[in-house]
């Protein structure tokens, strides 16, 4: 807080310099990221999603919220066993992460240098506990950070996360269009998806694709 407190944000998105929304030049695959958001309404477990992945043996890159680990605790320690997935941090209450109150899609941001740290490391501890390791990365609530709350994420040792593909649109696209965008991803993309909402159309949308993608000869890597 000494640090940051004082710092005034000059960007405020989905793009702030320093976040990794696509992979380093020169790499030959997707990363398949999804996001466990937990709340009210998002504490669900998309089992055909992962069963998914599983069957074709796709790594994925799973950033949970602790509100939703705290709702799937046997889950998330499943899933953290699993080497086919890495876990990364979603959040501790789901909040965009910003030094000065900003909102992203209606969603209040973190208000200060202090808010950041307490969405922050919260939940690191959680993860690191279930896993046995820090988590590399952070993606916030709504992915939306400023350029200060990314300084922030550096001086603890996280990498801030983005996208390039928006594959299903917060869990609202139909399998239909969960197919088109996850299936344009090519080498370096970054596809962000959810799997918090069974009910919605990731699971069916995202294998179409990615049986498409498989047999063009398309290969899936962790964040690197």
């Amino acid at each position: 807080m000494d640090t940051y407190t004082t710092r005034q944000a000059r960007y405020w998105g989905l793009e702030a310099p320093g976040v990794l929304t696509r992979l380093p030049s020169g790499s030959q695959g997707v990363a398949l990221t999804f996001d466990f958001c937990g709340g009210a309404g998002g504490s669900g477990y998309d089992q055909a999603l992962i069963d998914m992945l599983r069957q074709r043996h796709v790594p994925a890159t799973l950033f949970l919220n602790s509100r939703w680990v705290t709702a799937n605790p046997a889950t998330a320690r499943q899933l953290a066993a699993d080497p086919l997935f890495e876990i990364a941090n979603h959040g501790t209450s789901h909040k965009p992460l910003s030094t000065s109150g900003n909102t992203a899609y209606g969603i209040p941001g973190t208000r200060s240098a202090g808010e950041v740290y307490d969405e922050i490391m919260p939940n690191d501890q959680v993860l690191s506990g279930i896993t046995g390791k820090r988590p590399r990365y952070f993606r916030p609530g709504t992915a939306y950070m400023d350029d200060v709350a990314v300084e922030i994420l550096g001086t603890l040792g996280v990498k801030p996360a983005g996208f390039s593909i928006n594959g299903d649109g917060g869990a609202t696209y139909s399998a239909a269009v969960v197919a088109k965008e996850v299936g344009r991803a090519r080498a370096g993309d970054i596809v962000i998806c959810h799997g918090n909402h069974p009910n919605g159309g990731t699971a069916e949308g995202t294998k179409q694709a990615v049986d498409k993608l498989i047999s063009a000869g398309t290969t899936f890597t962790h964040l690197p």
